[in-house]
């Protein structure tokens, strides 16, 4: 089976249920991002930018000129356990009044944290990094991927892996904590809005496999519907895993690429291993209610 396909009434379909562009933390407008998943053969598409839905208008307009099947989407910033998660909202109204409201408070969060950044930065030598990484970012949103971003361009760091390592997470100079809102309340946002929630990632946190699972469980237990089994970075073993822990919570699974677009980033829409159970599909929720 060609990867990242679906198999539904012997056809086969193409999904990509997690990017970004440049209304958070991606490189492409969502018009672009659309035309991109289309030239990719995908036939269904998210657009989960994080903590905003501003691009989504622009990306239905061009998806249905397209002929491209948007699922609309968000991924939002939790706090689990004293941990930052992310949990993405699929199949959601983008103008719903309280997911709105809950996405404009974070946004003042990731504003706050961006200056505080900046001012840990500078105490650690580096001069304008606010200025700097506005430079970088197309919209007003300010994202730790864009300040790592502005640490490669100016040769102070050579990849992501080694700016986050050196200066963007913990106690190192640009390291901020953010209490977002809790798991439970991101939760009642998405479904609010008619939507299904889906674990971002499971194993891109610094976390134990013990821990992961019992982070899933949490969430499952608020009511979370699905988790990411497959996304553009997934290992077999990850793939194998998460879909086994996926089964016995009764988690619907997804699949994406988390594409952004920066040239130091290897990701690529639509290119994805398939989903072990595809009957499992989150899609298939979506599109059939």
């Amino acid at each position: 089976m060609h990867p990242g396909k679906l198999i539904k009434d012997n056809l086969a379909m193409l999904i990509d249920l997690h990017n970004h562009s440049y209304y958070s933390d991606g490189v492409l407008s969502p018009k672009a991002l659309v035309k991109l998943a289309f030239d990719s053969k995908c036939d269904f598409f998210s657009l989960t930018d994080h903590d905003s839905v501003d691009g989504l208008q622009e990306a239905m307009v061009e998806s249905e000129r397209l002929g491209l099947k948007l699922i609309t989407g968000v991924e939002i910033s939790a706090t689990w356990n004293n941990m930052t998660i992310h949990i993405l909202g699929l199949g959601i109204d983008p103008d719903n009044k309280t997911l709105n409201e809950g996405l404009n408070r974070h946004k003042e969060l990731r504003a706050i944290r961006a200056i505080k950044m900046a001012r840990g930065l500078s105490g650690a030598g580096i001069n304008d990094a606010l200025e700097k990484t506005q430079d970088i970012a197309t919209t007003s949103m300010i994202t730790r991927t864009h300040f790592a971003q502005m640490l490669i361009n100016e040769g102070i760091c050579k990849d992501m892996k080694s700016v986050f390592r050196r200066y963007l997470t913990g106690k190192k100079p640009g390291g901020v904590r953010v209490d977002w809102a809790e798991y439970t309340k991101v939760i009642e946002w998405i479904h609010g809005a008619g939507g299904k929630s889906v674990i971002a990632h499971p194993f891109r946190y610094r976390m134990t496999n013990s821990k992961i699972k019992r982070m899933m469980t949490s969430l499952k237990e608020a009511g979370c519907d699905a988790v990411e089994v497959v996304t553009g970075n997934s290992s077999n073993d990850e793939i194998i895993l998460a879909n086994k822990w996926a089964k016995e919570l009764n988690l619907l699974t997804s699949s994406g690429s988390d594409f952004h677009g920066w040239p130091n980033q290897r990701v690529q829409v639509g290119k994805l291993q398939h989903l072990p159970e595809v009957e499992n599909c989150i899609l298939k929720k979506i599109v059939n209610g």
